[in-house]
Formats: structure tokens, sequence, C-alpha cells
């Protein structure tokens, strides 16, 4: 059981490292071994997104209290440089724990996209960062009626709230493009969608080849509708992405955009959604019949 936060971060080494062992060829690099190992730079990052301290200075100052846990914490540039060299081995993590997780069997998902603006609207013609070269645009958020610079997360969710897939896309491409290329990389999953997944020709593609039944809500200006009844049941399921979206949002500030480069906000994403799948991975572990409550394990100090 965990009682405490020394308990959650023994726990999530512990995860991670049985899990780099197995990756260990991957992490074998030419010269001396790191003091600080890749196990505990990538747990130190997990436990950082789980508690909310997602910038870099923040998590290692409050991390110097738990030497006797960390004893090696690296300088920020050498933390920020390493986590953007492991970033391919976070997602590695992030797939293993789905693989051992049975609520990744669920064929049963919904599929949405959640703004990632990089820059503040009003600082994107004097930034002087890489987002263009990287297709960051302008795009619109008709959920929050604006408008944002940089990209979309795309997420395919099970009903129990577990992240089983994902792609970034610039942010003006639209759902339905995107949901497409997400969908064609499965196969025999029944999928929710809002209305910006309506096309009966992806839908009929998405089912010939796939296997998939991709539903969503039709507008009310169609002539086919569905049942009273069957709209409820529509607007209950839409709840598990909102819960998804608030967890990503309010607790891991996935929104919130810290770095300076596109590889560091992809390494910063990665980060945020392999210790979302953890959490569930823990509740899991730990007999907790709510996978969606993921906070409970973010202890106060």
């Amino acid at each position: 059981m965990i009682h405490n936060f020394d308990d959650f971060c023994l726990v999530v080494y512990a995860i991670v490292d049985d899990i780099c062992q197995q990756l260990e060829p991957f992490l074998r690099r030419p010269g001396p071994v790191p003091v600080c190992s890749d196990s505990e730079l990538i747990a130190l990052c997990l436990i950082g997104e789980c508690k909310g301290w997602d910038m870099e200075s923040e998590l290692l100052s409050n991390m110097q209290s738990y030497r006797y846990l960390f004893p090696h914490l690296p300088e920020t540039s050498r933390f920020n440089r390493r986590r953007r060299n492991l970033m391919f081995i976070m997602n590695c993590i992030r797939r293993i724990l789905l693989s051992q997780l049975d609520l990744a069997q669920d064929n049963q998902c919904v599929i949405d996209s959640l703004p990632i603006p990089v820059v503040q609207f009003h600082l994107v013609p004097s930034s002087t960062g890489d987002w263009p070269a990287h297709e960051a645009t302008f795009g619109k958020v008709s959920s929050k009626k604006e408008t944002i610079f940089g990209y979309k997360l795309h997420m395919l969710i099970t009903l129990n709230g577990l992240i089983l897939d994902f792609v970034l896309a610039p942010a003006n491409e639209t759902d339905l493009e995107v949901g497409f290329e997400l969908l064609a990389e499965h196969t025999d999953l029944t999928v929710i969608g809002d209305k910006g997944y309506i096309s009966a020709d992806k839908a009929a593609h998405l089912w010939r080849n796939n296997r998939i039944r991709l539903q969503t809500l039709p507008r009310r200006n169609q002539k086919q509708q569905i049942p009273a009844s069957m709209r409820r049941l529509f607007n209950s399921v839409r709840q598990i992405i909102e819960t998804v979206n608030g967890q990503l949002t309010e607790q891991f500030h996935i929104e919130t955009n810290h770095a300076h480069s596109f590889w560091g906000l992809c390494a910063r994403l990665y980060t945020k959604l392999t210790a979302h799948t953890l959490c569930i991975y823990i509740n899991r572990l730990l007999g907790n019949p709510d996978f969606l409550h993921i906070k409970a394990l973010a202890f106060p100090i």
C-alpha cells in the first residue's frame, strides 16, 4: 500500500527501473555512467508531473528535501537535456504499461482533441522558437471559442479513461482528418466522437478496412436522428473524455507550455501522458476500482 509521498516515490521508481532493465539495450551510451541513473531521472520526471511540478527548477528544488530517496539530482540544464534524450524511452514505458493493463483491451473508446498552445497569441510575431518549422499554426478551438497558436493533441481513450493512443497535429487541421488517420492505425473498435467527426464516407472506410464503428451524434439539421435515450447515452459517455481532459489540464497542466522548442514540448507531453497512464496502472495495482481518480496519488508533502 501507498501511505505517503515516500511510498509513492519508491513505487514509481520500482516500476520504472523494472521496465528500464527490459529496455537496457536501448539505454546504452558511450562515456561514463551518470551518477543519476536513467531510471532515477525518468522516475523524477513522472513524480514531478504527478505532483504538478512540471518546471524543472520547481521539481529539483522540491526534491532537495528527498535526497535520501534520490541522492544525485542533476543540474537543471543537464536534467532538461537528458529528459529530451530519453523521451522515446518514456513513451516506450507508457506503451509497456498499456500492454500490462487489461483496461487497454476495452474495444469501446472515445476520440477527441485538446488544444496545446505554445506561444501566447500576442507574442507570436516576436517568437524566436522553432515552432513554424514544426508546423505550429493558428487554429480555432470551437469548444472554447478561441484561436490558439500551436497544436492539438488528438487522443483515443477507453471508456475507463485510459489513453490508448494519441497524435500531435497542427492546430488548423480538422478533428475529422487527424482522427481518421489516428483510427486507421487500429482495428476492431467502437468509437464515439462529437459532431466534428461526422463523415459517412470515412465512417464507411473505417468499418470496411479496420472494423471500426465510428458513431457520432447527428447534427440537428440532419434528417436521420437518434432516440432521446440514445442521445443521453452519448452525452454520458462523452463525460469520460471531459474527465480525462480535466485531469490532463488541471493536474498535469498539459495546456501550459514551458518548452522553448518543439522537441522540448514533445518531451514534456510524453512525460505527462506516461504519468497519466502510470497513475491508472498504480491504481489498478492497488485494487482501486476508481480508475479515473488519479489525483489521490499526488500526496501532499
